[in-house]
């Protein structure tokens, strides 16, 4: 694709002027960009926010660090030798999302399972959101890029047809290599949405297998309290 949008450039290029020792070497990567018109800057600036979204999301949104597999059985190690105070809450919902959900339970664990599930459930419904922070944004620019793409070829089209309108019709190469090169925009916006679009979701997917994890976890927690145990939970 690349090299077909280089050829079309070179064309658009070369012909007008009727430049016959023009090469295509002299339209680099980034010459061919800014072909594109005004409309590349925010396009550009979409997939910079995509990059960066990315690596941020797949940075925070690590298992071992969402959800440790090894976290509940220290809780219930820590209840069973009756150490659950202050200090060691405090540490519980600082260690990660699932130990601040694991945190909210224990904290009202007195006051019977629906008041510790429905303390879970608060908790649970804050660390989805942060889970979920920016996850949107993809979304949104997998859905916007496409159209910022368009409405840049429609300019480029504009400019060509009075490009036209000035200097006539009479070589079908002008009219050809300038639709291509107004097509560059929305060859770029599709560049940058169809990757935002598998992120999107390869993102949301995941955060809905961290939280059947925190879940699952969440249950097991409740369940051992709140069955044939009494456990006691000092909270200062």
């Amino acid at each position: 694709m690349y090299a077909a949008i280089k050829k079309a450039f070179f064309l658009a290029k070369k012909y007008p002027n009727n430049k016959s020792d023009v090469t295509e070497e002299e339209f680099p990567v980034f010459e061919i960009i800014l072909s594109g018109g005004i409309m590349m800057i925010p396009i550009i600036l979409c997939s910079i926010a995509v990059i960066g979204i990315s690596i941020e999301r797949y940075w925070t949104l690590n298992a071992n660090k969402v959800a440790p597999r090894t976290l509940l059985a220290q809780v219930w190690s820590w209840i069973k030798s009756n150490q659950v105070d202050a200090a060691k809450l405090r540490e519980l919902k600082q260690s990660s999302p699932l130990g601040k959900i694991l945190a909210a339970g224990l904290s009202n664990s007195r006051h019977g399972r629906d008041v510790m599930k429905d303390s879970i459930q608060e908790a649970a419904n804050q660390v989805i959101h942060d889970l979920e922070r920016y996850i949107g944004m993809l979304g949104t620019i997998a859905n916007v890029a496409p159209l910022l793409g368009l409405l840049g070829s429609v300019f480029g089209m504009i400019e060509t047809f009075n490009d036209i309108m000035l200097k006539g019709a009479g070589n079908a190469n002008v009219l050809a290599g300038g639709i291509a090169v107004a097509l560059v925009a929305t060859a770029a916006g599709l560049i940058v949405a169809i990757p935002a679009t598998i992120l999107h979701r390869y993102f949301i997917r995941r955060v809905d297998s961290l939280v059947v994890i925190m879940e699952e976890e969440s249950i097991k927690l409740v369940d051992a309290l709140h069955t044939d145990r009494s456990v006691d939970v000092k909270l200062v």
